[in-house]
């Protein structure tokens, strides 16, 4: 019974070790965190086979206009002759003229082998074609590249909430020893009867407020890091260290050169995908206009067939008899009622309100340009003032504790105190997060 249980414990520890084994560790700065997703997020994966497929469609459209060669083969069987009628004179002089004879042609077994060469000479549409099939690789690419910036700026925010969460910590557990100590000695001084025990009361509910705190922001970093890993492309298993901290990380995005920057909207790529779908629009006025023209195709047949009341197809005394014909097609459109008219003013007023739409979508950037600008100079003006509101939060605090001490104030007095100073630091690590994640903001809409 030992051995049996020794052996399912060794088995279990196996098992465990072998998964820990399949378990990756991954470290990134920002940076690194940013340039592993654009490669591994999979969206971003998806957005390159998007653009392998354009390439495939627009290769598709081009062999269009390329010589086609197609090959058939059939064979058939006549179970029952379908009879023919004629009078009976018609092959015997002699015979009723009235009378009926019914004649049945061709042979029970039908063997055909074909070959056909085609080529598209002329035809407007296929010109069309070949015009967006380059767009739409176009329209592929920029979308692989608004799907790059989306992650980058994700990712951006990703990477602060997993840092703030961080700091939230540290600041908590630093609040939290103190606290602890202080109400220590606070029970100390209540057991030799100097104080009322509501000070001791105030104190454990400011406690119990901190722990809850520390328990809800140690759940949210998980629930962060477990975002970040995501957006990397990285199992939720595998392990992810950020080698950066929200300090530095704050001051190295706090750079007033970029309120300066001219904002140039042809950059945009939203405007980028804006004109492509304006160009499609054109084509499709192209493609519509096309279909008035005439088109013009030629084909080569080859061919052989042998016909037997035997299958003696594959006998080698069997007779096969080949032919062989060459044609040019001209399809040429003259009356549809109006109907390609209709048409080309449809694609026309389509194209219309592209326009109109590329145009609403250049003041909608411009505007957004000037309000990332705003919100991105005011993080940086909060984060000053988030700053020495903490310091006097400190300053005030650190007052009412030695008073609270001396007894010269309240629990109640010291409680706000501290809770002026909790709020005070963590609007301090927001007002961080906030300048990152506007700087990315309007990186964005910049280009």
């Amino acid at each position: 019974m030992k051995n049996k249980l020794l052996l399912a414990i060794l088995l279990l520890t196996a098992i465990i070790n072998a998964q820990e084994s399949d378990k990756k560790s991954y470290s990134f700065s920002l940076k690194q965190a940013i340039e592993h997703a654009t490669k591994n997020n999979y969206s971003i994966q998806n957005a390159n086979r998007d653009i392998e497929v354009a390439k495939k469609k627009k290769w598709e459209t081009t062999t269009m206009g390329l010589p086609q060669i197609n090959g058939s083969v059939n064979y058939q069987n006549t179970f029952e002759f379908q009879k023919q009628g004629a009078a009976a004179n018609s092959f015997n002089p002699l015979a009723d003229p009235n009378e009926i004879t019914l004649l049945a042609f061709g042979t029970k077994h039908l063997g055909i082998g074909n070959l056909t060469l085609s080529q598209l000479i002329f035809d407007g549409s296929y010109l069309v074609g070949l015009q967006s099939a380059k767009t739409y690789l176009k329209i592929s690419e920029n979308a692989k590249e608004k799907t790059n910036q989306e992650i980058k700026e994700i990712v951006i925010n990703a990477y602060g909430n997993v840092l703030l969460a961080d700091e939230s910590i540290l600041i908590i557990n630093k609040n939290k020893v103190v606290l602890e100590k202080i109400l220590s000695d606070t029970k100390e001084i209540f057991k030799n009867g100097l104080i009322e025990e509501e000070n001791v009361e105030q104190l454990q509910i400011t406690l119990n407020s901190v722990n809850n705190a520390l328990d809800n922001v140690t759940k949210q970093r998980v629930i962060a890091l477990n975002m970040m890993k995501l957006l990397l492309g990285i199992d939720l298993e595998n392990e992810v260290f950020l080698t950066e901290k929200l300090s530095s990380l704050t001051e190295n995005n706090i750079d007033l050169q970029v309120l300066t920057s001219e904002f140039d909207v042809n950059k945009n790529i939203d405007y980028q995908i804006g004109k492509n779908m304006e160009e499609s629009k054109k084509l499709m006025v192209k493609l519509e206009k096309s279909k008035e023209l005439p088109s013009i195709g030629a084909q080569v047949n080859f061919g052989y067939n042998a016909f037997s009341n035997e299958f003696t197809f594959f006998n080698s005394d069997q007779k096969w008899s080949n032919y062989s014909n060459i044609g040019i097609g001209l399809n040429v459109p003259i009356f549809s009622s109006g109907a390609r008219s209709s048409r080309v003013q449809q694609a026309k007023l389509e194209l219309e309100k592209s326009q109109t739409q590329l145009k609403e979508k250049e003041q909608n950037l411009k505007l957004e340009h000037q309000k990332a600008k705003s919100d991105y100079e005011y993080s940086i003006n909060q984060f000053h003032n988030a700053q020495s509101n903490l310091k006097l939060a400190e300053r005030i605090e650190s007052k009412q504790q030695i008073k609270f001490k001396e007894g010269l104030s309240s629990s109640f007095d010291f409680a706000d105190a501290q809770k002026q100073l909790y709020t005070a630091q963590q609007e301090v690590l927001q007002a961080m997060l906030e300048i990152i994640n506007k700087k990315a903001t309007l990186e964005k809409i910049l280009n």
